[in-house]
Formats: structure tokens, C-alpha cells, sequence
């Protein structure tokens, strides 16, 4: 009897080790989310047993990391900012020398045992390097700060645009200026570089590679290329359509398993969704999405550190955004930019580096009231 206490007794003591640091409302609503994305996937995927295992595995990794991340200090994690900034960097160039070409991108290093997409590294590298510089100046932030910034936004940014990556190089430079507006940029300023940007958009369309061109041509109207740029919108459109309101039925859409929609179980996956379980399971996955992101505003909120609150808060805002940018390119009010949809898509980099947002958040709920600030 004594042994059966005194193993309950060290089960219960190696729990709570476990999950000392686990934010548990975050941590269900985002299992939740991953719940929908594995019932999806089933069927995106046409029952690919294989397919399903390599994402298990995946989300196994994903939620090893989350754990790692959300017990380490913040004051830790921004130490970890520039060696991570650097070796981002380092990669991203290794990428345009050596990476793998898939689809006509550049966009992958062969590690021998897993092909690594470092664009998604620099998704949390970024942001952690611009919180630890701002954290740095705290109390004497001038202009000459948002320059420096700037340019290390632009650097990564450029060499994921390069793979050729647009919407990576547009989500990184996304997260960048996040961290710029909460570490207080000027709405002035904000403003002008708008203008500027428009001023400028004529320059940038000669820039843009030939298929990126026909994306924005045909979000503007699909119906000039439905065969061609059009097709992966008009058949979304189709797909979210004729789901109604109570949609198909699960693993009874007839535009995934007929083939007629591409890139069914990564970019596209929230038509598969909508399809087969209509607008009702729309308005609810994306309830889940807005619980999740006011939880995490919550914590952001009460981070105890600037370093903290930028970091928290920037991935709160990438989170919304990947998501908001997903659903819009599917739905046909946003050019098709290939971003996955947040948990649900197919891809095991994206889902570790998710989870890694994730365990940020955990980190900074946690020890909010052990850091000084």
C-alpha cells in the first residue's frame, strides 16, 4: 500500500512539473484548433494513413517545444535572440546556395533525415531580435532605432522574397513591424511610409516574378484566367459555396475528392473545411480562433517587461494574421499568397514554429511575476 502512495504521490509531483508552466485555457484552445486541422486533413488528404502519422509526428515535436520554450525564462529567451537572428540569417542564405528546389522555389535545406524550412525559423527569430534591441533602448528609443530595425527587418525579408517566397516575405516583414508599432513607431510616420509604399507600388509590380503578377490580376477578377492564375479561387469559392450552412458531411466534399481543388491539404484546407461542414463549422472554427487570440491579448497585456509584452504581443498579432490572411486568399478577398492556416494545414516546420508562439505566450504568463521589469 505504501508503494502504491508513494508512486501516485511522485506521478503527481512529475504532473505538476509538467504542466506548471502549461497555460491551460491557451493550451486547450489550441488543441481544439489542431483537433479541427486533424479532422480536415483526414479527408484533405484522402485518408492517407501516412500523411496523418508524419503530421502526428509533427505536433508530437511541436508540443515538445512549447513545453521547452514555455519554461524558459523571457529574460532567457531574449539572451537567445541574436544567435538565433544570425543563424536565421546564416540559413537563409545556405537556402539561396544550396536549398532545394520544390515547385520552382527555393525555399528548403536537405538536413539529410528532414528537409528544414528556415523561413519559418526567422518567423520567431525576427521578432524576438527586434523585442531584445528595443528592450536595450528601453527609455531612449529615437528614430535612428526604427532605421536599425528596419534593416533587419529587410534583410531576411529579401532573401525569403528571393526563393521566391512573397507571402513568407511579406508575413516577416509583418511581424516586424509590429514589434515597431507596440515599441511605440508614430502613426506620422506610420502614414507616410504608407503613402510612400503606394508611391512606390508601380516600381515594386516590375519586381514581382511573373506568376506573383497574375495572382493580384486575378484577385481583382477572377474570371479573366479561371483555367489558369483564377483557378485556385474560383474552385475555393466553389468549394465554400456549395457547403451551405450545415455543409456536406464529413469526407463527403465532392471538390477535394474530385481533384478539382489544389493544394488541398496545406493552402487551401479551409475549403475542404467549409465545404464539408458548412457555415455553421466556419463560424465556430473561427470562434475558436478569436478565443485564442483574446487569451493571448490577455497575457500580453500583463507581461511585466517591454521585451515581453513585445514579444507577446507580436505573436498575438502574426496569429491573427495568418489566419485572417488563410481565410482571405481562400475566400477570394485577399490575392492567393500561399499561408497556411494556423494548426490546420499540412506542414510540420509550420506547426513547431506555431507551437513555439504558443510556449512564448506560456513563458511570459508564467514568470510575469518573476521578471523585473
Amino acid at each position: 500500500m505504501e508503494h502504491r502512495l508513494a508512486f501516485f504521490d511522485a506521478a503527481g509531483r512529475l504532473w505538476e512539473v509538467l504542466v506548471r508552466r502549461i497555460d491551460r485555457p491557451l493550451f486547450a484552445l489550441a488543441l481544439a484548433i489542431v483537433a479541427v486541422g486533424f479532422v480536415t486533413l483526414f479527408s484533405a488528404a484522402d485518408e492517407n494513413v501516412a500523411r496523418m502519422t508524419n503530421q502526428a509526428v509533427s505536433l508530437g515535436l511541436a508540443l515538445v517545444a512549447m513545453w521547452v520554450i514555455a519554461n524558459i525564462p523571457p529574460q532567457n529567451l531574449a539572451r537567445a535572440a541574436l544567435p538565433l537572428y544570425a543563424a536565421g540569417v546564416i540559413m537563409l542564405v545556405a537556402v539561396a546556395l544550396y536549398g532545394v528546389i520544390v515547385n520552382g522555389s527555393r525555399r528548403w535545406l536537405d538536413l539529410g533525415v528532414v528537409r528544414f524550412q528556415p523561413s519559418e525559423l526567422m518567423k520567431v527569430a525576427l521578432p524576438l531580435m527586434l523585442a531584445w534591441y528595443f528592450q536595450k533602448r528601453e527609455g531612449r528609443i529615437a528614430w535612428f532605432d526604427f532605421v536599425l530595425a528596419a534593416l533587419l527587418i529587410a534583410v531576411p525579408a529579401w532573401l525569403v522574397k528571393r526563393q521566391p517566397d512573397l507571402g513568407t516575405g511579406l508575413l516577416l516583414t509583418a511581424s516586424g513591424f509590429y514589434v515597431l508599432f507596440l515599441a511605440g513607431l508614430s502613426w506620422k510616420l506610420i502614414v507616410g511610409l504608407a503613402a510612400l509604399g503606394a508611391a512606390a507600388g508601380p516600381y515594386l509590380w516590375t519586381h514581382l516574378q511573373d506568376y506573383q503578377r497574375a495572382r493580384i490580376l486575378t484577385f481583382l477578377d477572377p474570371s479573366t484566367d479561371p483555367l489558369g492564375a483564377g483557378y485556385h479561387t474560383t474552385q475555393a469559392s466553389i468549394a465554400i459555396g456549395s457547403g451551405g450552412v450545415v455543409g456536406k458531411g464529413w469526407l463527403n466534399g465532392t471538390q477535394a475528392h474530385l481533384d478539382f481543388l489544389p493544394e488541398k491539404h496545406t493552402d487551401f484546407i479551409f475549403a475542404v473545411f467549409g465545404e464539408e461542414f458548412g457555415l455553421i463549422g466556419n463560424v465556430l472554427l473561427v470562434v475558436l480562433y478569436l478565443a485564442l487570440i483574446a487569451r493571448a491579448m490577455m497575457i500580453a497585456s500583463n507581461a511585466s517587461t517591454l521585451f515581453a509584452r513585445l514579444i507577446a504581443g507580436t505573436v498575438t498579432l502574426m496569429l491573427f494574421t495568418y489566419a485572417f490572411v488563410n481565410m482571405g486568399m481562400v475566400t477570394g478577398i485577399l490575392p492567393v499568397v500561399g499561408v497556411p492556416l494556423p494548426f490546420v494545414s499540412y506542414g510540420g516546420t509550420a506547426m513547431v514554429s506555431l507551437f513555439i508562439g504558443i510556449g512564448i505566450l506560456m513563458s511570459v504568463q508564467a514568470h510575469r511575476k518573476l521578471v523585473t521589469s
